[in-house]
């Protein structure tokens, strides 16, 4: 019989221990991807000074489908995944795969897949949570497992990307065969914000490229 297992349950230490997951300190894909410059439109730049200053307004009584609402829904909108028909932005989307006979599961707060009207394979996977720890789990370990999932649809061909909130900290991650690397925080309430919003850029041209290769084949 198959086992299951929630994108909810999972927290760092469960996942390691069953998928002989390991967290490295340096991992190349996730630090290219952090190194790797975007231009800065001044338009761009002048949303993010407008967002920054409701984020640094309210933060600190924001409740979670708030602070996805009235910023990192903003923020990911600015930086444009939704306009093309290859792949789109994704939220709260029924989401499952099979992992070493392991079926995981659950509704990532976003992703980034390929596909317009549905999610088909993801590249980027998105967690949000208002306190460090929830009831409802580990946003770290929860948004790993959801990349492990990205991981085997896409037939461990490449790195797979992903982050997760805290209130206005964002860390981003990289999973590449069984290792994986956690980025230290950028604070979004700070001149951090320019460089998440860079981040995100490079991750939209990451996909790009990837969706031209696999419609080429």
């Amino acid at each position: 019989m198959t086992q299951e297992l929630k994108f909810s349950e999972c927290t760092l230490l469960k996942l390691e221990k069953r998928f002989g997951l390991k967290m490295v300190d340096e991992l190349p894909a996730l630090t290219s991807w952090l190194q790797q410059s975007a231009p800065l439109l001044e338009w761009e730049r002048q949303n993010l000074l407008f967002f920054r200053r409701i984020l640094s307004h309210n933060v600190h009584s924001w409740n979670e489908i708030e602070l996805i609402q009235n910023f990192i829904g903003p923020i990911f909108t600015l930086v444009d995944f939704a306009s093309g028909t290859q792949f789109n932005y994704f939220a709260e989307r029924d989401f499952k795969g099979q992992v070493d006979g392991v079926t995981l599961y659950g509704n990532p707060d976003g992703m980034i897949a390929s596909g317009f009207r549905e999610p088909e394979t993801p590249f980027f996977c998105f967690q949000e949570y208002k306190r460090h720890l929830d009831p409802k789990g580990d946003p770290a370990g929860q948004a790993l497992a959801a990349m492990l999932v990205a991981q085997e649809l896409n037939q461990a061909t490449h790195p797979i990307y992903g982050a997760y909130v805290v209130g206005a900290l964002w860390q981003f991650m990289a999973l590449q065969g069984r290792e994986y690397s956690l980025s230290t925080p950028f604070v979004a309430t700070t001149d951090g914000l320019f460089d998440i919003f860079r981040i995100l850029k490079v991750v939209k041209q990451y996909i790009i490229e990837l969706t031209s290769q696999n419609s080429a084949v």
